[in-house]
């Protein structure tokens, strides 16, 4: 059975798709809309939570959760690596790793990746670079089975090539992408004015046997970085 949080979170969504909710109009206060959907403010707050960092909704200090004035949603084909990316585009691509670390998932997480709470986590956070320009501060949480034996070196410079070489095939990832302005110490490590738009990208990986294997937040700047998509 999928959590509660996340079907309260398509409930909602699809109101919005469907007209019901126009863009712009104040939501009902978290306790209105956990007695409607009869469950705690906690797990309402999740879902909410989670449209906002989509960009389907926008909360306002002091007035409330709104619907976003713009929000966009393509599906981009195909899984590609950063350092793929950057590198097809003739750029030296590199890291800054700022954590790196052994820990136990969150209730996210354990959503996302299908695993379950006692299982470990690698998580790490990141700047990567474009010929020495950061472009994207990114944390990726990766289920520890699919790493163990490899050295933290080759998770952090070549993550998707190091599990080709163990054997594992890449298949597809889902993304949502919205915007957002940038805060500390996020604009310190992108090198950007805080309040500077940047684009937030949550992308799930998964290999050709449908197992989830990286589930990423990151924040590109925009002036740096642009996505495309193919219909």
């Amino acid at each position: 059975m999928r959590p509660a949080y996340l079907e309260i979170h398509d409930d909602i969504k699809a109101a919005i798709d469907q007209g019901q909710w126009k863009i712009g109009q104040r939501l009902p206060s978290e306790r209105d809309l956990a007695t409607h959907y009869q469950v705690s403010r906690m797990t309402l707050r999740q879902a909410i939570t989670l449209l906002v960092e989509e960009g389907v909704l926008e909360r306002r200090v002091g007035s409330g959760t709104f619907i976003a004035s713009t929000r966009v949603q393509e599906k981009m084909r195909g899984t590609t690596s950063f350092t793929e990316i950057i590198q097809s585009q003739g750029k030296v691509p590199s890291s800054q790793l700022i954590s790196y670390r052994r820990t136990l998932p969150s209730q996210q997480e354990v959503d996302c990746l299908g695993i379950a709470k006692e299982d470990n986590i690698i998580r790490m956070e990141r700047v990567r670079y474009a010929d020495d320009l950061p472009v994207v501060y990114e944390i990726a949480s990766i289920p520890e089975k699919f790493i163990k034996d490899l050295p933290k070196e080759q998770v952090t410079s070549h993550f998707f090539q190091s599990l080709e070489e163990k054997g594992y095939r890449i298949g597809k990832s889902s993304q949502t992408i919205s915007a957002k302005l940038v805060g500390d110490p996020i604009a310190h490590y992108l090198k950007l004015p805080k309040g500077q738009a940047v684009l937030a990208l949550t992308q799930l990986s998964y290999l050709e046997d449908g197992q989830a294997f990286e589930y990423v937040k990151s924040q590109y700047a925009a002036d740096r970085f642009e996505f495309y998509f193919e219909n």
